[in-house]
């Protein structure tokens, strides 16, 4: 492995821990000896990566870093195009297009090699129908983001309507719906709402009693599958 290889790695090291890394953790994963370990970082440090930390009490890097392009391999590149592709095209529109920015911006800066990879038309997105503009997905999403209330108007497959507090979880995205998780405080439970049935969302600014993250975990145990009929 090459230092350049080695500096990349820690870093990627780095990143997938939010908590300081001991040095003995790092060297080990890298198979280098504490001294070198010590210097790389130092390396790292003096070309701008923010680690902080020192001997004896662990790094960590924080936020905002951007790892330079050598860290893909073709594999990432292909991946990372697909995604995009898919973003682009099948969620709402503020997303789609921060993820035409996205691809825009990974391209101008890719060495030849992987802009040739990541522009490469071997794999697609194939559409499956014309995709609603759904205008409530960008107001759904800043509610996940600030951990807020929403207010739906809501209609269940059989079209009766009702009004929901909710406080949402998450959104899943299938090819042909989108479907909210959140605690419903009418029926005191996880539901989900399909966000094609939603009439009318309004963002509450009451934050909710939970953190996200804790709903996240609950909402994952009660292995709902069904969307929220509305008649429960």
């Amino acid at each position: 492995m090459s230092r350049t290889e080695r500096l990349l790695d820690i870093l990627q090291i780095l990143r997938r821990h939010r908590r300081p890394v001991r040095g003995a953790v790092l060297a080990e994963e890298t198979g280098i000896s504490l001294r070198t370990l010590y210097r790389d970082i130092a390396t790292l440090q003096s070309m701008g990566a923010e680690i902080d930390g020192e001997p004896g009490l662990g790094y960590v890097l924080k936020p905002g870093f951007l790892l330079p392009p050598l860290m893909f391999s073709p594999e990432e590149i292909e991946a990372l195009a697909l995604g995009l592709k898919w973003a682009g095209t099948r969620t709402d529109g503020p997303l789609g297009q921060a993820a035409r920015d996205a691809m825009a911006k990974l391209g101008a800066v890719l060495p030849d090699e992987l802009r040739r990879r990541f522009d490469d038309d071997g794999l697609v997105v194939v559409p499956c129908g014309p995709q609603p503009e759904r205008e409530d997905l960008p107001l759904i999403r800043k509610a996940l983001s600030d951990e807020c209330k929403l207010l739906l108007d809501y209609s269940d497959q059989k079209g009766a309507k009702t009004q929901r507090i909710v406080w949402p979880v998450t959104v899943g995205f299938f090819d042909s719906v989108q479907v909210l998780a959140a605690w419903c405080e009418l029926r005191d439970d996880y539901r989900h709402f399909r966000i094609d049935r939603i009439q009318g969302a309004q963002l509450l600014t009451e934050k909710t009693p939970r953190r996200r993250s804790q709903m996240m975990k609950e909402w994952r145990k009660t292995l709902l599958t069904e969307t929220d009929s509305g008649g429960q």
